[in-house]
């Protein structure tokens, strides 16, 4: 397993990779036959070996409700579950009156990196799905949830790479990702992703249509997702799908496939869609929470101001969910996401919870606690949304140790205060977390956020009539290079800028094929150190001059508390002579202009050469 200080580095980049695709494409873009778990033998419980009791107790049990019992813990294991269970001598009893205790969450969608398994397991998250990596994780993961150690981790089980055509979405993360293309043995190449460890099969069908974003992307055709079913099938594995319109989803299902990790969200899932998909016996994870951050719902804000949560977030967690997926919200999606889950789940469709976590707008372990919430509202019970969150994703991924609190299964477990059969937010008033038996310390992490630092106050940034030195801040490239893609640029100060000026900035390079969101250009940091926050609210306008080859570029403004937030992003044009832009801070859709981290010109949306100069930029 990779350290931590490189996974943190590793995640960040990823997510500011993301956060730079995401305008240029990327919104939302956002596993077998099901598997019930074996009946749990009942011994008799033992009167030796250290354990612990919880007495008097409401036991929400991942299937049914217990409104006053005990649960005996021993060795890591349930040992005993009963409404008139006698407590046995010399262990710890702890008293449960006026709690419910559950078994361990499970997250059904999450990208785990860095300290991503320890926020999860700090509000009550014990495992997590993973739907997109790199393999090498893969047997230190598979070790870890073999044993019964203590831990301050969740358990994870993983996809490895997800299986994407070559350019497609899931390229684009910064990691070399082996695609399926119209020459690839599908058999040969899951039984090679199988061989690296991956726990099931996680195919990609998306192409950008659903989110009229003027680029398309290649993705998998019907044939290929059919043969990556069946050879996921073959080997006794489950595959599920990214799917994010109703024509991939009805793709994907006609092909077999076991679920679906988002819900799709382009419209209102159909009458047909629904009854095949429930004479299927496929499940749905909705990532609703993930949904609302793109139609620029605050649900994520609203997570990290919940008093039962908010001391218990890193402030990288407080600062993901303050961002949105998206700066041009698209509140209907949202809306058709959770009539979708209304329709589906009425017809006897399996919903299982997962946030899509750490996306912007979403965190790890607290944005399930959203995501339970929004399942509620979409029509599930809050009895059914907690079975969505426990026993029904054990059930379906095959994972027959946990999801239940039974005799003989893992003890991981979650005691809250409060009746979350009654109120799921109760769900986030939590008092302990067992992992492995073992009680999980929770530390309240430290919250110190950024400072978003002044800014002198001459509204001039560049001039270029000496060099490329800016009047505070900085300057710097940037490329889709970052992120595996193959596009140049080359930035430098050329003599005779606009209006007889001495010097310009010249930029030029080429945007190259074959890189799912591709972009190239310059961009400004306003503060000392690259994506610092700087506080920018005095400000009204972005000026400059700009020369070029016709095209049509994008500035772009990153802004907010976290640096994984989608930028916002304005047009021009830049033709060959001299002209000056003027554009009003205001027109960058939901910027924080208290926090600006960056500015960015950039080409992208048509591949090959590309040249402009800038001249005279101002932030007035």
């Amino acid at each position: 397993m990779q350290t931590r200080a490189h996974g943190q580095r590793r995640w960040r980049g990823v997510m500011a990779v993301a956060a730079l695709v995401g305008v240029l494409g990327l919104a939302v873009v956002l596993v077998g036959r099901e598997q019930t778990l074996p009946p749990a033998a009942a011994p008799a419980v033992s009167t030796t070996g250290a354990g612990f009791a919880i007495r008097d107790v409401r036991i929400f049990d991942g299937v049914d409700v217990i409104e006053r019992g005990t649960v005996v813990v021993r060795d890591g294991l349930i040992e005993a579950v009963g409404a008139h269970l006698a407590v046995p001598d010399g262990i710890t009893v702890i008293d449960g009156a006026g709690r419910t205790l559950l078994p361990g969450l499970i997250d059904a969608h999450v990208h785990a990196w860095g300290d991503a398994q320890q926020d999860m397991l700090r509000v009550g998250v014990t495992t997590g799905l993973d739907m997109h990596g790199t393999p090498e994780r893969l047997p230190a993961l598979r070790a870890q949830r073999e044993s019964t150690a203590p831990t301050t981790h969740a358990d994870l089980w993983a996809a490895g790479y997800a299986i994407t055509a070559p350019g497609g979405h899931g390229t684009q993360y910064g990691f070399p990702v082996p695609t399926v293309d119209a020459g690839t043995d599908i058999p040969a190449f899951i039984a090679a992703r199988l061989a690296e460890g991956d726990d099931f099969i996680k195919l990609i069908v998306e192409d950008l249509s659903g989110y009229a974003t003027g680029r398309t992307l290649p993705t998998l055709s019907a044939a290929q997702v059919r043969a990556v079913v069946d050879a996921a099938h073959a080997h006794g594995r489950i595959a599920v799908a990214h799917a994010s319109t109703q024509a991939s989803a009805r793709e994907v299902l006609d092909a077999g496939i076991d679920g679906f990790v988002h819900v799709a969200d382009d419209a209102v899932a159909s009458d047909a869609f629904v009854a095949d998909a429930a004479g299927r016996d496929v499940f749905v994870v909705p990532t609703l929470v993930v949904i609302a951050s793109v139609a620029g719902m605050d649900t994520g804000r609203r997570l990290a101001d919940d008093p039962a949560l908010s001391p218990w977030l890193t402030q990288e967690q407080r600062d993901s969910l303050g961002a949105r997926m998206s700066t041009r919200p698209r509140a209907r999606r949202i809306v058709d996401a959770i009539d979708s889950v209304r329709r589906l789940h009425a017809a006897g469709v399996t919903i299982l919870a997962g946030s899509d976590a750490p996306n912007p707008g979403t965190a790890q372990g607290a944005s399930l606690h959203g995501e339970l919430a929004l399942l509620v509202q979409a029509g599930l019970t809050p009895q059914q949304a907690l079975v969505a969150a426990t026993s029904a994703p054990a059930a379906r991924f095959g994972i027959a140790d946990r999801g239940r609190i039974a005799p003989g299964l893992r003890a991981d477990l979650v005691l809250v205060e409060g009746n979350p059969l009654d109120d799921i937010t109760a769900t986030r008033r939590i008092d302990t977390v067992w992992k492995n038996g073992a009680r999980v310390e929770r530390v309240q992490p430290a919250a110190a956020a950024a400072t978003a630092g002044a800014v002198p106050g001459d509204t001039r940034i560049s001039d270029f009539e000496a060099g490329l030195d800016a009047r505070f801040g900085n300057w710097a490239p940037t490329t889709d290079q970052m992120a595996g893609g193959a596009s140049t640029v080359a930035h430098a100060r050329i003599a005779g800028g606009a209006n007889g000026s001495a010097g310009a900035l010249q930029v030029s390079g080429e945007i190259k094929p074959g890189f799912a969101f591709p972009w190239s250009g310059v961009i400004f940091f306003p503060a000392a150190q690259a994506m610092q926050p700087a506080d920018l609210s005095s400000r009204r306008e972005l000026v400059f001059r700009v020369r070029g080859d016709g095209r049509r570029y994008s500035a772009l403004l990153f802004s907010g508390a976290s640096p994984s937030a989608m930028p916002a992003m304005q047009r021009f044009d830049a033709g060959s002579n001299w002209t000056e832009v003027r554009l009003p801070l205001a027109g960058f859709a939901g910027a924080d202009l208290s926090q600006v981290r960056g500015i960015a010109w950039t080409a992208g949306q048509t591949d090959g050469a590309f040249a402009f100069a800038l001249d005279d930029v101002e932030l007035r």
